[in-house]
């Protein structure tokens, strides 16, 4: 079959979880609720760092952060799946379709680097806690945050100008949810050589290489708690880091499962399945994460919905003060 051109391309069709009619209340109710449940969810964490001075830390500099890149994150996808539910005519523009996958790169690459950022903060604190303020100053922080803004948007305008240069046949049908580049590589009827060396290369910097830094990280967190001689203290050292390791496992456990078993087992909906599970539910639980076991968050929401006259203590930069 003769490829067409891409500029008379004009849409795809998002085929989703299910076309079935009496499935698609139930898709539609539950993917909004858990969207609802984000968006509120990291707001409250944006606000409680934003609103209280004595949160105006680094991990929790960054911990906003996070929360901001998780609400655009999901929104790049959710609403024009839940928006699809509502609708027999499943498509998307290929104009859209190539700005989704712009947007959803961006801020996938996003989640990697600043959970990258924090796991080197969490290094700082335990490993050289006398040199923590002189290490992680604002201007290094805002300068890490910008690297990672750089780093994601230089990759995600890559691969969107390579697919962008795709061309595809008369079947134009995508077995997912939202634009995932690997099915565009796979509709595409020229060439994909060059998108298959983008997606390796940019599985390398901004999956391999953060997952590295955040190993690396740890490690040396490892072998400093197990220099502290008292059971207490070890334990009071490792408590600082459980919230964001397991925000870390959740992310990088579920987005490596998605690909192995995408590659192990041809199933369409098994891969859009498991996809749901870091691209909507890591960023669902990354609020109730932070804030069920942290003190200083839920003080500052409730000073902020005026529940908690606010009792002036010290706050230092010790490693109880973080999350």
């Amino acid at each position: 079959m003769e490829p067409e051109n891409r500029t008379q391309i004009s849409e795809f069709r998002l085929l989703g979880f299910s076309e079935e009619t009496e499935r698609q209340p139930i898709i539609f109710g539950l993917f909004l609720t858990m969207y609802l449940i984000i968006v509120f969810g990291n707001l409250l964490i944006i606000l409680a760092v934003s609103s209280d001075s004595h949160l105006h830390t680094p991990m929790y500099f960054f911990l906003s952060n996070l929360s901001f890149v998780d609400i655009f994150f999901t929104s790049t996808t959710i609403p024009k799946m839940v928006q699809s539910t509502q609708t027999k005519k499943k498509v998307i523009t290929y104009e859209g379709c190539v700005v989704q996958v712009y947007f959803y790169l961006l801020f996938a690459g996003l989640d990697d680097f600043l959970l990258t950022v924090m796991a080197y903060d969490r290094y700082v604190a335990i490993c050289h806690p006398l040199q923590y303020t002189v290490i992680m100053n604002p201007w290094v922080c805002g300068l890490l945050l910008l690297v990672s803004w750089i780093m994601s948007a230089l990759f995600s305008l890559l691969h969107s100008l390579v697919v962008s240069q795709l061309s595809f046949c008369s079947d134009l049908e995508i077995h997912h949810f939202f634009c995932e580049i690997t099915w565009l590589i796979q509709l595409a009827c020229s060439d994909p050589f060059l998108n298959n060396i983008m997606v390796y290369f940019g599985s390398v910097i901004q999956g391999g290489a953060p997952l590295a830094g955040i190993l690396y990280s740890y490690s040396k967190i490892v072998s400093s708690i197990r220099g502290i001689s008292s059971a207490q203290g070890q334990y009071k050292a490792f408590s600082t880091c459980a919230s964001h390791l397991l925000v870390v496992s959740l992310f990088y456990f579920s987005a490596l499962g998605v690909y192995l078993s995408s590659a192990a087992i041809h199933s369409s909906h098994a891969s859009a399945i498991a996809s749901v599970m870091y691209t909507v539910v890591t960023p669902m639980l990354n609020p109730f994460i932070y804030s069920l076991r942290n003190k200083d968050i839920k003080r500052a929401l409730k000073t902020f919905f005026g529940m908690e006259t606010f009792k002036k203590e010290p706050f230092g930069l010790g490693l109880k003060n973080f999350p």
